[in-house]
């Protein structure tokens, strides 16, 4: 067949590879407090942990984390952590995973005044990581 007589056919567009979106500061947060699941369960002594809730700090807000933990007889305990309050610009929530799993080591059950009264936390408590860092030397 004569190449003339074919149909001219426009080649195929390149195939554009996209750039890897950073991760906005939100996100990040929100995606390494849940990673962070197996190890508040070990901090706890807990055989599992999931992480159900996660809201990230701003300026007008506390970060939020809620974590249920269940233990090997099966029983389960529903807790809900508190942060700091900041900016995306800011750094200082990225020690609340680490102030979540040191309250789990060293106080699951204890009482404190970092225990605050929180209309969204399942049993109305939540712990207040921020003030337990402040009054608990080796914790921060």
């Amino acid at each position: 067949m004569d190449t003339a007589l074919r149909p001219a056919v426009p080649p195929l567009p390149a195939v554009v590879h996209r750039p890897a979106v950073p991760m906005d500061a939100a996100q990040e947060f929100v995606t390494r407090l849940r990673a962070s699941a197996a190890s508040l369960a070990a901090a706890a002594n807990a055989q599992t942990a999931v992480v159900r809730e996660v809201v990230p700090p701003a300026r007008h807000r506390r970060a939020r984390c809620r974590v249920v933990l269940r233990a090997a007889d099966g029983g389960e305990t529903d807790l809900t952590f508190l942060g700091p309050v900041s900016s995306a610009v800011d750094a200082p929530e990225r020690a609340f995973d680490l102030q979540v799993r040191a309250w789990l080591a060293a106080e699951l059950g204890g009482r404190g005044s970092w225990l605050v009264d929180d209309d969204e936390a399942p049993d109305g408590v939540a712990v207040d990581v921020t003030a337990w860092a402040a009054a608990t030397p080796t914790a921060g």
